[in-house]
Parts: C-alpha cells; structure tokens; sequence
C-alpha cells in the first residue's frame, strides 16, 4: 500500500483548515484516512506556534514506513528538523511570458528608433 502524509483540506468556504493526515495514496484528498498527525492553519501569522501542529513521533513512525510526504508537508517538515533542507530549483519561474517578451522587443525597439533618426 502506497502511504502518503498530506494535507486534508477542512474549514468553511474561505476559511482553511488543514488536517496533516498519513493515507493510502488512492484515496481522495478529504476522504478516508489512516492517522491524523497535525494540523495547518494558514490563516494564523506565520511566527505563530499554532499555525502548525506536528505529532512529531507520528510522523517519524510513518516515514520509517516508507511514507512519502506530499511537497507542502516536506516543508512543514523541513522547518521542524524532520528532514533535510532539499533544494528546489524552477528556473522558468524568473523567464517572462509570451506576451511580456512581445512588449519587451517593441519597446526595444522604438527606444531604438529615435536614436538612429539623430545620427
């Protein structure tokens, strides 16, 4: 059985809530679980100590089960000194977009334009 530590989304509509839960990978994201582990509260400040809650035990009992954690509780992990800081890379994030490029060469070009009508 594939396991799984990952969010459950709980809360009303706008208002988030979320349960940190180990489960079969098959199952729906708010559905049937194994085991709550914490909590997330994203509409607490961040240096809030409440914002999330791990059972730290828990969690290391899963992980020795060969649980894999989803990338958002890989952070939550990370912060706690659960895992090591893995490095993220996503070097399409800094290139601009089709139409940002498009703008970028007509304005290129007609700072181009005036300056070699003066010469």
């Amino acid at each position: 059985m594939a396991m799984k530590i990952r969010l459950a989304r709980g809360g009303s509509k706008k208002r988030p809530f979320y349960a940190i839960v180990a489960s079969d990978s098959r199952m729906p994201r708010d559905g049937r679980f194994i085991e709550k582990l914490g909590t997330y509260n994203p509409l607490l400040a961040k240096d809030n100590e409440t914002r999330v809650v791990l059972n730290v035990e828990r969690i290391q009992y899963w992980l020795g089960q060969g649980a894999q954690a989803t990338d958002r509780v890989q952070r939550f992990l990370e912060a706690a000194g659960l895992k090591e800081k893995k490095v993220r890379s996503n070097p399409k994030s800094a290139v601009p977009g089709k139409a940002m490029t498009e703008r970028a060469a007509k304005k290129a070009a007609r700072s181009e334009a005036p300056a070699a009508a003066e010469e």
